[in-house]
């Protein structure tokens, strides 16, 4: 395969970390690429009053594949104090740049694996009936709908006549709502359309026919959101019997399946969602496998242009530290999932081979790991750093 350019994104605190030690991973497994810097976060947002500036779109625009780290957000309020004081007053507004950047181009379909490595001391365990533990298998992967639902960002304050009458039109808001003062009445949509909520579900299909799994389910809330959860659990049946007549759709609600993750997780392979309830779904996954340090991240959609990421925060209380000392895994798997979409699968499998190898043997062993408290002295209490994580991993390539 001729040699990529990737988009390498930092963003803020410890994504710089980890992306730095993601790259010499790569690097080391013999992976070639050039990796051109995309600005993007919350010092850009001080700076310029934008945090994904025009430069960062047309490189992923060019380059198609990006590699992210983590970014900084901060309430209305506070953004606004933190900008540059000759930006101050003129009407910017902060946005997520992650949000953006789906919505921008098009990357509806995300997707998060939850796997649980042998030896892993943080991997969940329940009590038997004499008494004893067990360790289920956890091996899910959450798909969950990108650019739609509550995160579509059509909202409303003190919402102007034309959406105020429109909403006065439906008998619930007009009986519950109306009596308010309209600057008191704040509105967020959940909007989904079948097109997309297709495209989520048939990837889910695929996903599942590929390994000849028996079923996907579908987590939603169809008993009380009717329109929208109903549509995308009824879609499911209808895909399924038309197209896909081996692969049964079960179906849970969303706060029921969060009770259900700590009876029997192993029984969910594949789970397609809705974009917060999809959010909810994958990081109550993740801590069933060792938490946000084990959870990475694939977005991709029509436009061609693919992102991968760790779902964890920037953290930015860990990314002044002397010696680093954030778990890097899930940066490497985020990794891993662009060299399966790019087509370089025994590359990922010979680097997740590597990491399953240091987690299995558990000789090194990040602070989270060890169920250490986060702070600079977990290095004296034997937690390895960061780059000596990396360093492990490398060791077993």
């Amino acid at each position: 395969m001729s040699k990529r350019t990737i988009v390498a994104m930092p963003g803020d605190g410890i994504g710089k970390i980890v992306l730095e030690e993601c790259i010499r991973l790569l690097d080391a497994a013999g992976f070639e690429a050039d990796y051109v810097n995309g600005d993007i976060g919350w010092d850009f947002w001080c700076k310029e009053g934008n945090p994904l500036p025009a430069r960062t779109i047309e490189l992923l625009e060019k380059h198609k594949i990006g590699l992210f780290g983590a970014i900084t957000s901060k309430p209305k309020d506070k953004a606004e104090a933190e900008l540059a004081p000759e930006l101050r007053n003129k009407g910017l507004v902060y946005f997520s740049p992650i949000v953006t950047m789906r919505q921008r181009f098009k990357m509806d379909i995300c997707m998060r694996p939850c796997k649980a490595f042998k030896g892993n001391p943080l991997n969940f365990i329940r009590r038997t009936a004499d008494g004893g533990f067990e360790e289920p298998l956890v091996d899910t992967m959450v798909f969950r709908q990108n650019t739609e639902g509550l995160y579509g960002g059509v909202e409303w304050s003190n919402a102007p006549d034309i959406v105020w009458d429109a909403m006065m039109t439906h008998k619930n808001f007009e009986k519950n709502f109306s009596g308010h003062p309209r600057n008191e009445v704040f509105i967020s949509t959940r909007i989904l359309t079948k097109k997309y909520s297709e495209r989520i579900l048939r990837a889910a299909f695929d996903y599942a026919k590929e390994r000849n799994l028996k079923g996907i389910t579908v987590c939603e809330k169809p008993n009380v959101i009717r329109e929208t959860s109903g549509m995308i659990l009824k879609l499911a049946q209808d895909i399924a019997k038309k197209d896909y007549p081996e692969i049964s759709v079960w179906d849970t609600n969303i706060d029921a399946q969060m009770m259900w993750l700590t009876k029997n997780p192993e029984d969910y392979n594949v789970v397609v969602s809705t974009n917060m309830f999809g959010d909810i779904l994958s990081d109550g996954f993740a801590g069933l496998v060792g938490g946000l340090g084990f959870a990475s991240s694939a977005q991709f959609g029509e436009s061609g242009v693919a992102v991968f990421e760790p779902t964890h925060g920037s953290a930015p209380k860990y990314a002044d530290y002397e010696i680093p000392i954030v778990n890097p895994i899930a940066m490497f798997l985020s990794a891993c999932m662009m060299l399966d979409y790019i087509g370089e699968k025994e590359l990922s499998q010979k680097i997740q081979n590597a990491i399953a190898t240091v987690i299995k043997e558990g000789k090194v062993r990040t602070y989270d790991m060890m169920k250490l408290r986060g702070s600079q002295d977990v290095i004296h209490k034997g937690a390895a750093s960061t780059k000596q994580m990396t360093d492990a991993v490398i060791a077993k390539l």
